[in-house]
């Protein structure tokens, strides 16, 4: 399983991005999608997931403010950003549990905010 992210840039804080993460599965409407990242010497930490029927869980740090969802016709996952702020500064990862298939990850997009 290939994950291909983009969307991501350069936004003034307050602005909005639309992230996209393309999926190259044949068994994608399965599988938990999801959104990771990784600030400068920072862990990489979970910011939203979405299941296979649709059912979206969201960081505390961004509920209100992101979006995820998904397309199975499209094997694409999106996440929506808005009231972007500095520390939303990071490398964007899509992440597919694939569940007994195993678990993939793109190769990140990168998010700058400035304030």
């Amino acid at each position: 399983v290939q994950l291909v992210e983009s969307g991501g840039g350069l936004v003034q804080s307050g602005g909005f991005l639309n992230l996209s993460c393309v999926a190259s599965a044949n068994m994608f409407s399965i599988y938990t999608m999801g959104w990771h990242r990784q600030a400068p010497g920072k862990q990489r930490e979970l910011v939203a997931t979405i299941s296979s029927d649709g059912i979206a869980n969201y960081a505390d740090s961004v509920k209100g403010r992101f979006t995820i969802s998904r397309d199975n016709a499209k094997n694409t996952v999106y996440l929506e950003m808005k009231s972007l702020t500095a520390e939303d500064t990071a490398v964007y990862y899509c992440h597919a549990d694939a569940h007994i298939l195993g678990d993939y990850w793109g190769r990140g997009t990168q998010v700058t905010v400035s304030s």
